[in-house]
This record gives structure tokens, sequence and C-alpha cells, in this order.
């Protein structure tokens, strides 16, 4: 079995997963959402400390399966570096006492193999992630084959949710207070623009889009008309054109490059409204559409072992000293 750590932005998870049959034996998570909320946004250092207390507290159930253990895994890269560190020093300590190789994986890896969990891989395929950090379109051969051929080059699909959601004063994380709160709106209450919509380029940008809405928001608060209504319809304009611009941008490249298969990954993933019209388009091009189960969209460890078997069998190992921690990177 494999052991893998997962630290990169707010949620400490570690799951047990089986070499051979990829089963997921133990998987357990502890989100810190309560504890950022007030500030509307993740604080970095607050993180890496509830990472000090919620990581021993999870492995300290997961000693009963040590004497199983083939290796360590552990996120490096991408996230933030103070909570990354946490990761891999846990990780570090844990491959030195029980004597166990060690294996740094890919965070956005691990979001792509999330669609694998506890299955087969089912590649090749075109991969759009979703996330607070990252909006991108990936061809994905194998796990040492990917390629970025469209990303966003400001704010992310998530994390202009988040954004909206802080605008409104609804709350971290914004996805599903925004997502609940446009389920009672009209979506064509507010003509927001689409961003990049006479642009040819395959490029993603949300930072237009959340000016708008914040100039909607002013000026309904100046006119006295920011109630939950208000509320409701400004977040379904706003989901109608983020999604819409993701659609745009897709279809584009689906007309140059018609995927077989489809698949949509990453925490902001788990929007419904985004799920359902992708499905509409995948239809269109008659592609297969692949989905995470909505609990893997998330940061998890599941992710991270799943990834982890694959290198396990590569014998892609690393060193105690080379394994370091990088909060981007340019390409997989």
């Amino acid at each position: 079995m494999i052991l893998s750590i997962e630290s990169s932005c707010d949620d400490s998870s570690i799951a047990i997963t089986n070499i051979e049959t990829k089963e997921l034996i133990y998987h357990k998570k502890i989100s810190q959402e309560a504890e950022h909320s007030v500030y509307g946004g993740v604080v970095p250092e607050l993180a890496a400390r509830l990472h000090i207390e919620a990581l021993p507290k999870i492995l300290e159930e997961c000693k009963s399966y040590f004497k199983d253990l083939k290796a360590i895994a552990v996120t490096n890269a991408p996230g933030l570096s103070v909570t990354l560190t946490e990761g891999v020093m846990m990780a570090k300590a844990l491959a030195i006492t029980l004597n166990l190789p060690l294996i740094a994986v890919n965070h956005l890896k691990g979001h792509i193999y999330s669609l694998f969990i506890q299955k087969d891989e089912l590649l090749p395929c075109t991969v759009l992630l979703v996330s607070g950090g990252h909006t991108q379109i990936i061809e994905v051969e194998d796990l040492e084959n990917m390629k970025i051929v469209g990303q966003t080059s400001d704010d992310s699909f998530g994390e202009s949710f988040d954004k909206v959601s802080k605008m409104l004063g609804l709350g971290y994380p914004g996805g599903p207070v925004v997502q609940e709160k446009a389920l009672k709106g009209n979506n064509e209450a507010y003509d927001f623009p689409i961003p990049l919509r006479q642009s040819p380029a395959i490029e993603f940008s949300y930072s237009g889009l959340k000016n708008a809405v914040r100039v909607a928001i002013l000026k309904e608060e100046e006119n006295g008309k920011l109630d939950e209504q208000t509320i409701a319809n400004i977040c379904a304009s706003f989901q109608k054109t983020a999604v819409d611009h993701i659609l745009m941008k897709l279809k584009k490249y689906f007309k140059l490059l018609p995927p077989k298969k489809v698949a949509i990954v990453g925490g902001a993933s788990a929007n419904i409204y985004l799920r359902e019209n992708i499905l509409k388009l995948s239809k269109e091009f008659n592609s297969e559409l692949i989905l995470a189960p909505l609990e893997f969209c998330s940061d998890n460890a599941a992710m991270i072992g799943r990834v982890a078997i694959e290198q396990y069998k590569s014998n892609d190992f690393v060193s105690f000293k080379d394994i370091d921690v990088k909060a981007r990177l340019k390409e997989f």
C-alpha cells in the first residue's frame, strides 16, 4: 500500500491506497473552511498552523497500516509554500522512520487522476481543470505526457466565484454559495460581458467579468436595491457568463481538435451548471464526458495516492534531499 498526504492549501488529507488493486483502503480529510471563512479567503499562515494540528490526528488512525506500506507519497507542487511544507516534512519523517521510498506528486496531476480513483486510466483525454488557482485545457496522453493548450491570463474560474461571493458578503468558499443563490435567480437579469469573446486565442480571463459584477453591485447598493432576489440574479447572471466563457473557448478548440474523451476536474468542477453545459457540448461533438465523483473534486489525498501508484510502478522516487516545494509550475 501507499500512504499519501495532501496539504497544498486548506485541506488536510491522508489516504491509504492498494498498489495492485487501486482500492482506496482509507481516506480522511479535515477542511479548514470554517476557520478561513471569517477572512473571506485562505490565510496561508493560519492554514499552515491548522495542518500542524490536523495531519498528526489523521495519521494516528493510519498506524495499523504501517506494516503494509511500500512508499510514502506527498503533494509538493503547486500550492501554498507554507502549507506544502507541512505535508512534505511529515512525508520525509515517515519515509525515514519506516525506511520507505518517497514519491513527490504534482497536485494538478492529482486532480486529473481523481477521474481514476479505484479504477484504471481512461487515456488519452482532453481535460478542463478548473479550481481556485487554475483554469486550463490540458491534452493528456499519459502520466508523463501532458500539455497545457489554454489557460487563464489572470483570475481563475474558481477564484472568480470566491471574489464575487466576497463582494456580496456571502462568505467563503464562494463556489457552493454562489451556485446555491443562482438557483433562485434570473440568469438573464444582467448582461455581463463574456471575456475575450472576439479573441481567437484559446485562453481565459476573469478579471474583467469580476469588475463588471463589482460595478453592478455598487450600482444596486447606491439605489438601495441589493435585496435577496437581486443578489440571486447577480449570482445567476455571473455564473452563466463565467460558464459561457469556458464553453465558447472549448467549442473553438474542439472545432480544431475534436476530442474522443472530455473530462472536467478540480474543485470548481463540482459546479452543476458547468457540468450540465459541458455535457451538452460533449454530445455536440460526439465526445465521451468523464467526471470525477463530487467527493473527490476538491483537494484530497485519494487522488494523490492514485497518481502515486503509477509513479511507484515506474520507480519514480525522489531523495529526501532533493524533494522541495514549489508554489507554481509553468508546465507538467
